[in-house]
């Protein structure tokens, strides 16, 4: 029998604006996991679509790097100027020395002080939501994790709208260009910051980074991090931050609202379950759709020969649907377990915020089960047009509260 190969195009980000690319996966899966992908206007790239062989790429950071770019359509440039200073763009030594520095700020230590924040935020910014009724559930999943990641960066109150703002424009604008002026901003704006409080005995968020030491290009002795290295990251846990938990928690809304056998079940389950919806939200919506690597070896993989400087796609999306570790990876299950996704990555580049997400997404379902009886879909939700960080930016709803008792 004579197999069918359908046009795939992953770079077409209209049919992920569609909501539609889910086929295109599942058939890659199936028939070609180890995909050479080409381009109109590149070199092309190969594209992994199963969870082995993704997760294995994830372990090798020596054979497969991140520091030539992380994802499709990066600027080169742009790149370079921060590769190697810049987690996300960096590898060993300077992504483990760098990382060991910012994951204090996210450690156990901090956790008490997260929390508290992330429930205060978490409350303030249901009740809004609540007192309003018909509104663009966008608006709200936008303010929760913007709110918590100012506040855990100290970051001054009459910024936090602005820096909101200007996130989802870098992300989300028109085109390149709007895009990286919404970054440029943002960098200027923590050019700023470091420079008011270097040096300084402060007790915020970019003072104990610029007084943090890091180990140094001569052995055995250490530094402290570059301007440079504060800003980029500075900028990198801001993106993060926002980015993840707003397309999370808006998706999983959408699902329990799609569901209502789901969402009567989880009223009732306890903190049990909602610990276990979030991994499953986290799952389902996968915000970080795929990530890039670039050979820097010869290898083999899934049979294919992957060659020394050949950029290597790791499309987390379609990992958390492979039916080799999901059991009926299509179906939204809040307690399903076991439920080992990838929607953080894995290995070295486990991303730094993804304990913060999980309280955040914690804390969302918590208010909604304690203030809301149903929610109602208003209107017909949309996606943004992205195959990297992918979700739903309109999603018309009507949260309909408890009555009192």
């Amino acid at each position: 029998m004579t197999l069918i190969v359908p046009t795939i195009d992953l770079t077409d980000e209209s049919m992920f604006e569609r909501n539609e690319f889910w086929p295109a996966l599942a058939w890659l899966r199936e028939n070609d996991p180890v995909h050479w992908h080409e381009e109109a206007d590149g070199p092309g790239f190969w594209a992994l679509t199963r969870y082995a062989d993704i997760a294995a790429v994830y372990a090798d950071h020596e054979g497969f790097s991140s520091r030539y770019g992380m994802r499709l359509g990066s600027n080169a440039d742009a790149v370079a100027a921060v590769s190697q200073r810049m987690l996300i763009v960096s590898d060993p030594p300077d992504h483990t020395h760098l990382k060991r520095v910012l994951s204090r700020e996210f450690g156990p230590s901090e956790l008490p002080r997260l929390e508290r924040t992330v429930r205060r935020v978490a409350a303030e910014v249901m009740d809004e939501a609540v007192v309003t009724g018909d509104i663009d559930f966008l608006e709200i999943a936008k303010l929760l994790p913007n709110y918590v990641v100012c506040a855990a960066m100290d970051l001054p109150r009459e910024d936090w709208a602005w820096l909101g703002q200007i996130t989802t424009e870098a992300f989300e604008g028109e085109d390149e260009v709007r895009r990286s002026g919404a970054h440029g901003e943002i960098f200027l704006y923590f050019e700023d910051l470091v420079h008011q409080r270097r040096g300084g005995d402060g007790d915020d968020f970019v003072s104990r980074i610029a007084r943090a030491r890091r180990a140094s290009e001569v052995p055995g002795e250490e530094r402290l991090l570059t301007d440079e290295e504060i800003i980029f990251n500075c900028n990198g846990v801001l993106a993060g931050a926002n980015e993840t938990t707003r397309y999370s928690t808006a998706g999983g809304l959408l699902a329990l609202i799609e569901r209502p056998e789901q969402w009567a079940r989880l009223r009732t389950a306890g903190p049990e379950g909602i610990a276990a919806a979030v991994e499953e939200i986290l799952r389902w919506t996968v915000p970080g759709v795929h990530a890039l690597r670039t050979a820097t070896r010869n290898a083999e993989i899934g049979g294919k020969q992957i060659r020394a400087g050949e950029r290597v796609t790791l499309w987390n999306v379609s990992a958390n649907r492979d039916e080799s570790m999901f059991d009926a990876p299509d179906e939204f299950r809040f307690d399903r377990s076991p439920n080992r996704h990838i929607t953080f990555g894995a290995g070295r580049h486990l991303c730094l915020g993804a304990r913060l997400a999980r309280i955040e997404l914690a804390a969302f379902l918590t208010e909604l089960i304690d203030r809301v009886d149903r929610a109602e879909l208003r209107g017909t939700p949309r996606y943004n047009a992205s195959n990297f960080t992918w979700g739903l930016n309109h999603l018309p709803v009507r949260l309909v509260p408890k009555r009192a008792a």
